[in-house]
């Protein structure tokens, strides 16, 4: 059975995330997508989009490597709700590389030219729900 080309979109978001190239980046975005910061912060729209990715990377010292696990791709109705291990390898703060897996939720839409766009970009998946991320 053939991927979903939405898996193959994500490939590539990782690849251009950990390469710093945020045009390419970009591409895989709807104009009004929204994406998850952190607990409590969301930029919406792409140009904050790309802002907010900019910043992460600087956060990390450019250093960030962002790599999928497994997924699960649900279509219904033009849309894709996908739900996944996001694994995140990153400066430790003490000279080292952290790791951490994150279990994501994305929802894709379908375009009228057949591509498939990011709409909501939440790599902390239902951990949002927790307390201590509140």
């Amino acid at each position: 059975m053939p991927l979903h080309p939405i898996r193959h979109i994500i490939e590539s978001c990782d690849r251009a995330i950990s390469a710093k190239d945020y045009d390419a980046l970009m591409d895989h975005y709807a104009e009004d997508a929204a994406l998850v910061i952190k607990p409590g912060m969301i930029a919406t729209g792409k140009e904050n989009i790309r802002n907010a990715f900019m910043a992460i990377s600087d956060y990390f010292q450019g250093q960030l490597v962002v790599e999928q696990g497994e997924m699960q791709i649900i279509e219904g109705g033009g849309n894709a709700l996908v739900i996944m291990e996001t694994l995140l390898r990153f400066p430790d703060g003490q000279g080292g590389m952290a790791e951490t897996t994150r279990r994501a939720t994305y929802v894709f839409r379908q375009e009228h030219d057949n591509r498939w766009r990011c709409t909501v970009d939440n790599s902390y998946g239902t951990s949002l729900l927790d307390p201590e991320s509140a």
